[in-house]
């Protein structure tokens, strides 16, 4: 795999940088920062062109994705993303996945869904009203593995993050998930320790 640089990459693909810098704003096609400039995959790149070439008689489905990281309440802030979404279509919406959870947790019943759908070829794009609603790390990695099935994000907001509110939960859950995970080490210790303890007395005792 090569990367390249954004005049080649577009060059490639027929159209000029500023297009495709904008794609890459929009989360059209993945991109790795190297120092201050993007480059691009040349799997992305020419996965891109295949989907520009077959644009023309492929359905554009989209996915809708909303997610909120509380486990109750904020409907409003659920209905005010899809709404949002809705309103900026430009094909046939397949499905609306609503999601709760932390951004920074993998295993979400809604990202499960959209995984599964991307995976069996019901929908050519996944839309989101920001970034950080699909992951909060690791979207980079989420784009390609979708590219691979002919299958864009796009976000409408790309520049706009999250509250701070979420941000401060998100924090929480990081912090909450070591100590819980060091809590779970520190027991698994004591247990052998103890076990340890216990086996040494017994030969004594034996001993004796």
């Amino acid at each position: 795999m090569e990367l390249l640089r954004i005049s080649k990459a577009a060059k490639r693909l027929g159209i000029h940088p500023m297009t495709l810098r904008q794609w890459a704003l929009d989360g059209k096609i993945p991109f790795t920062w190297v120092g201050r400039e993007r480059r691009f995959s040349s799997v992305d790149v020419e996965n891109m062109k295949r989907g520009s070439d077959a644009s023309t008689s492929r359905p554009r489905l989209e996915l809708l994705y909303v997610r909120v990281s509380g486990s109750s309440g904020q409907e409003s802030s659920l209905e005010a993303q899809e709404a949002e979404l809705r309103a900026a279509s430009t094909g046939e919406i397949v499905k609306v996945v609503r999601d709760r959870g932390s951004g920074l947790k993998e295993n979400r019943p809604g990202l499960n869904r959209v995984l599964a759908m991307v995976a069996d070829g019901s929908v050519t794009v996944v839309r989101v009203t920001h970034e950080d609603r699909l992951a909060r790390f690791g979207v980079s990695w989420l784009k390609r593995l979708f590219a691979v099935y002919g299958v864009t994000v796009e976000v409408l907001h790309p520049k706009k993050l999250g509250g701070r509110d979420e941000l401060l939960e998100d924090f929480a859950s990081v912090v909450t998930t070591f100590a819980g995970r060091l809590y779970g080490m520190r027991s698994a210790q004591n247990r052998k320790r103890l076990l340890t303890e216990s086996g040494q007395c017994g030969d004594e005792g034996g001993a004796a």
